[in-house]
């Protein structure tokens, strides 16, 4: 089954789950992939490890990125634009984190990938995205790390310092490129939860390590939708060698409009990330996940 067969309403409904859990620290794979499966046993639609599902998924993030852009635009002019120094500051801090992203990050997805397909000709760790087992533990993790940070933000108040403006500290954002680099493999792990968590136990004020985040976000997702666009030109080049060619026109008509819904329901949970924050609920993402962790090991012990 093609993407474009897949109907409207099933991509406006995956658009909404994207663009609102994205930008939530609750892992917004690991609801998107519910959701398609969900909608696969039910009423037909692709697998959420095959690469014709990939175009849609890389426009919602394009989508969930403009959010940020939008949303961010403003503090970012006023903490990161502010001055020549200013910037310079981000720039060193966001270098420093992407760099050890990369270092982490694509490295363990290539031992994870030979580990778990050992003498396999197709080696792609996107095959276990769809891995229920997978992502619940994933969510445990990441719900963990949340609950501990909110917790601890409740009962000590982070201490502001000027010392380095508006920006986080280089080993804040160290830990926070280091811990977005273990969460690249793991569809559950939320991104945003675990690097604003981790910035927050680093000793980072909260507003800070959020503004950073998403800044992360920002340099991250281009290279995401180039590794999925690579991994859809491959399939569709595959596919048209056995007589099965995939029209990424038609494809790319239903991504844009998910990308659009995406971008508005972006905005809507980035105002309400914000105003969780700031009011010291943020340990109840951490709640959210375990609980949903549940909900996903009893969906895959149905066979989904």
């Amino acid at each position: 089954m093609y993407i474009e067969t897949m109907p409207i309403l099933h991509v406006i409904l995956l658009a909404i789950v994207q663009g609102l859990a994205e930008l939530l620290p609750v892992s917004s794979s690991a609801h998107v992939i519910v959701a398609e499966k969900i909608l696969q046993r039910h009423y037909g639609g692709l697998d959420p490890t095959d690469p014709r599902m990939t175009l849609l998924l890389v426009m919602l993030h394009t989508g969930t990125m403009f959010a940020v852009i939008a949303y961010f635009w403003k503090q970012w002019k006023r903490t990161y634009f502010a001055s020549a120094d200013a910037f310079k500051r981000f720039a060193i801090r966001a270098i420093w984190a992407s760099f050890l992203t990369a270092v982490i990050g694509y490295p363990l997805m290539k031992i994870i990938e030979k580990i778990a397909f050992k003498g396999a000709s197709k080696a792609e760790i996107e095959l276990l995205f769809g891995r229920l087992d997978l992502i619940a533990p994933a969510l445990v993790a990441a719900g963990v790390l949340i609950l501990i940070a909110g917790l601890r933000e409740r009962n000590q108040k982070a201490e502001p310092t000027n010392l380095y403006g508006n920006s986080v500290t280089m080993g804040q954002a160290g830990w926070m490129g280091a811990i977005q680099g273990l969460c690249l493999p793991f569809r559950g792990f939320s991104r945003s939860g675990a690097t604003i968590s981790t910035g927050m136990l680093a000793g980072a004020v909260k507003d800070r390590a959020e503004r950073f985040s998403f800044a992360l976000a920002v340099i991250i997702t281009p290279a995401a939708i180039a590794k999925e666009a690579m991994r859809l030109v491959k399939a569709s080049h595959e596919a048209a060698a056995i007589g099965s060619p995939i029209d990424l026109h038609s494809s790319a008509t239903m991504g844009l409009l998910g990308a659009v819904l995406a971008f508005v329901a972006g905005l809507v949970a980035l105002k309400w990330l914000s105003a969780w924050l700031e009011e010291g609920r943020w340990y109840l993402f951490g709640i959210y996940c375990l609980l949903a962790s549940g909900v996903v090991f009893y969906l895959h012990h149905l066979g989904y």
